[in-house]
């Protein structure tokens, strides 16, 4: 049974025009190059999928309603994201396994906070 290797965390390389490529090494050996010169940030506190069976749609916005007390709240949505079950199984994976070393560096997270 061969042993995996632990994963490299992200490192900062030189890209040009500026850019910032960030390199991480998958348990495979692969090289993920990522180039970070169109990248956005947003913020976004509301999410909601939906799913059909050749694709999961994850849309993100900012909940404007900030009284907790009403029955309908408005939503801006911000952004969609599409893509395959097989992303989407990778995508919750990663993110189960985020959550769990949250929760082990700063507490359980509960649903209410």
């Amino acid at each position: 049974m061969a042993q995996e290797k632990p994963e490299t965390p992200a490192a900062p390389v030189k890209a040009s025009a500026g850019a910032v490529e960030t390199r991480a090494a998958t348990a495979g050996e692969q090289q993920i190059r990522m180039n970070t010169a169109s990248v956005k940030s947003s913020y976004c506190n509301m999410v909601n999928v939906t799913t059909t069976r050749e694709e999961v749609v994850m849309n993100f916005g900012v909940n404007e309603s900030w009284d907790r007390g009403v029955s309908e709240y408005d939503v801006r949505l911000e952004h969609r994201i599409v893509m395959s079950p097989f992303a989407a199984k990778r995508l919750a994976l990663m993110l189960g396994k985020l959550v769990s070393e949250y929760e082990g560096r700063y507490g359980e997270l509960n649903q209410g906070n």
